[in-house]
């Protein structure tokens, strides 16, 4: 280093170690709070450690999932409601091992900003301590990364990791049990949850509508918190009717909506045949329908329509599982057949 030259730090090139050394103080408790058998749920390390035979499987077969958030998260940075965008990072993922027939075991999170504001990430990434919760599942670790340069502002970006597993022989769907007659049933979602988001903030564009506007379909709730209501997560609901059995399949609705990810669950030769008419829509989709233009066929395929999850179940299962859904909290429906 020469004397009339000015020592240049990591700070000074926009990046704050000790601003990241803080945010993880502030989520240690976050991480313990999801603490469940297998995982200590401690923060610090290079990396997080599970115990599968402490979570008490024998013989497991893990699934493990990624995604991220899309679009929502422009909603959530513009209007500064930032809280609950981590509840559908981990709900994205850990409903999707889910529809393999897999438990979630343990999460982690990717939070990558311009310039990292502790207090915004903490508040993020207490959502995702609050999915985990959830899922019954480990928040083991994850990474912040202060990249100046590649994030403009308040910009940041989420990515969530799932592990989950499932006694080998016990993986959904079963494909092969699956026959004409077997019917079809729908959980209610909470809204969009996090698909078509892109679609829904071009229509927000036409509407006029900003942000904090009242919601035209929720009038108690501003534009983006009614837009903003987490993803729901079917976990502790769903894995006891795996457990038992008679479940045989499970469709996770994300992008592509209805009739593009129910057939994924489906062997070749089966075609699902859903009533559109046979559950409540949401008001959330007819405003959007309405304000946007949108066709129906581009509504099925763009959003869920108010189905979060589908099951398959074979008709002398239909009513016992309709009713243990309903106890457990859930709006179930019947939405159609094989």
């Amino acid at each position: 280093m020469t004397d009339n030259k000015p020592s240049l730090s990591y700070k000074d090139a926009g990046v704050d170690i000790d601003a990241g050394e803080s945010l993880i103080e502030k989520i240690k408790p976050l991480a313990k709070s999801t603490r469940r058998p297998g995982a200590g749920a401690e923060l610090g390390g290079f990396g997080g450690a599970f115990d599968l035979k402490a979570a008490g499987y024998s013989d497991p077969i893990l699934i493990s999932g990624t995604d991220g958030v899309g679009t929502k998260l422009r909603i959530a940075i513009e209007s500064g409601k930032v809280d609950t965008v981590g509840i559908d990072l981990v709900a994205m993922c850990v409903n999707d091992v889910l529809a393999q027939g897999a438990a979630p075991l343990f999460f982690l999170d990717y939070y990558a900003t311009g310039k990292l504001d502790v207090d915004v990430a903490a508040r993020v990434i207490s959502g995702i301590a609050e999915g985990c919760r959830q899922s019954n599942c480990a928040l083991i670790g994850g990474e912040t990364a202060e990249m100046p340069g590649m994030y403009e502002g308040d910009d940041f970006d989420l990515a969530g990791f799932v592990v989950g597993a499932a006694e080998r022989g016990k993986l959904l769907p079963l494909e092969d049990e699956m026959v004409e007659g077997d019917i079809l049933i729908g959980l209610a979602s909470s809204g969009p949850h996090s698909n078509g988001y892109s679609l829904i903030r071009k229509i927000v564009g036409i509407s006029g509508l900003s942000w904090d506007a009242p919601a035209p379909f929720a009038p108690s709730k501003t534009l983006a918190e009614a837009l903003l209501e987490p993803t729901c997560i079917y976990v502790k609901t769903i894995v006891p009717l795996i457990a038992s059995g008679d479940i045989k399949g499970l469709a996770h609705i994300t992008g592509g909506g209805i009739t593009d990810n129910v057939p994924r669950m489906l062997p070749k030769h089966l075609t699902p045949k859903i009533d559109f008419k046979a559950w409540p829509r949401p008001a959330v989709f007819k405003w959007l329908q309405e304000t946007g233009n949108v066709d129906e066929p581009e509504m099925r395929r763009a959003f869920n329509c108010g189905i979060g999850m589908v099951l398959c179940v074979a008709p002398e299962h239909a009513v016992d599982t309709l009713e243990t859904l309903k106890q457990s909290g859930e709006d179930a429906y019947i939405i159609g057949n094989l």
